[in-house]
C-alpha cells in the first residue's frame, strides 16, 4: 500500500512538472535560439570579472544558488512556491584557499548521480546558467563547522541523487534536501526550513531555503549581460 501511495505522489509531482514544460516549451525554444550565439568578448570579460568579485564575498557554509539555462532547470524553478529565481543550490566550502560547492545533482550533468564537489567557477559557468546567488544563514561558527563536516561526510559516502524526491529517506538526496538536512543535522534542528506541497507531495524548494528567516541574500549575479 505504501509503495502504491508513493507512486501516486510521484506521478502527481511529475504530471505538474510536465504541464509546466509543455506550457513554456515554445517560449523557451525561442529564447534558446536567441541565446545560441556567442556573447561579445567584452560582455564575457565583464561577467568573468563579476564572478571573481562575487567569489571573494563567499565564506564556508554559504548557500550558493543558480538557475540553469536548460529546459529542466526552467521547469524546476517553476516548482518554487514564492520565489522562482533559482533552480538549484549547494553549500560553499573554502579548502586550502580554493572555493568548492558541494551539491546533489543527477541526470546528464552527473551520470554517477553522487554528490558533487565542484569548483565555484564550474558551478556557475556562464554558458550554462542565467544567474547565480549567494545566501548566508545566521548561525554560529560552531554550527558552520559542523555543517561543513556533515557536507564532506555525505560527499565521502557517495550519497546518490534521489529521483523519487522523497524527504523521508536519507540514503538518497536531491539538491535542496541535501542542503536542508545538512543544516538540520549541524544545528541539532535549530535551523529549520519550511516545506512546500503540491497536493500530497511534500518537498523542499530552493526558495524554502533562500527565504528562510535566518537566510540573508549576500549577492546575486545576472550572467546574461
Amino acid at each position: 500500500m505504501m509503495y502504491k501511495k508513493l507512486q501516486q505522489i510521484i506521478k502527481i509531482r511529475w504530471l505538474y512538472c510536465y504541464l509546466i514544460l509543455f506550457c513554456t516549451f515554445c517560449n523557451m525554444q525561442a529564447k534558446k535560439r536567441n541565446n545560441d550565439s556567442l556573447q561579445p568578448i567584452s560582455s564575457t570579460s565583464e561577467i568573468l570579472k563579476d564572478i571573481v568579485s562575487l567569489k571573494q564575498k563567499i565564506i564556508s557554509g554559504d548557500v550558493v544558488t543558480r538557475t540553469g539555462n536548460d529546459f529542466t532547470s526552467q521547469c524546476l524553478k517553476s516548482l518554487n512556491r514564492n520565489d522562482k529565481t533559482f533552480s538549484h543550490c549547494g553549500i560553499a566550502s573554502i579548502e586550502n584557499d580554493t572555493l568548492f560547492v558541494y551539491h546533489a545533482i543527477g541526470g546528464e550533468w552527473n551520470p554517477d548521480e553522487t554528490i558533487r564537489r565542484d569548483l565555484f567557477e564550474k558551478f556557475c559557468t556562464p554558458t550554462e546558467n542565467n544567474a547565480v546567488g549567494v545566501f548566508r544563514c545566521k548561525v554560529s561558527n560552531e554550527i558552520k563547522n559542523k555543517l561543513i563536516t556533515k557536507v564532506k561526510s555525505l560527499f565521502n559516502e557517495n550519497i546518490k541523487f534521489d529521483l523519487d524526491f522523497d524527504l523521508k529517506t536519507d540514503d538518497k538526496m536531491y539538491c535542496t534536501e541535501f542542503v536542508y538536512k545538512s543544516f538540520l543535522y549541524a544545528s541539532d534542528s535549530v535551523v529549520k526550513f519550511k516545506h512546500s506541497f503540491i497536493k500530497q507531495f511534500e518537498f523542499v524548494g530552493v526558495d524554502d531555503i533562500t527565504t528562510n528567516v535566518l537566510s540573508t541574500k549576500i549577492a546575486m549575479l545576472n550572467l546574461n549581460k
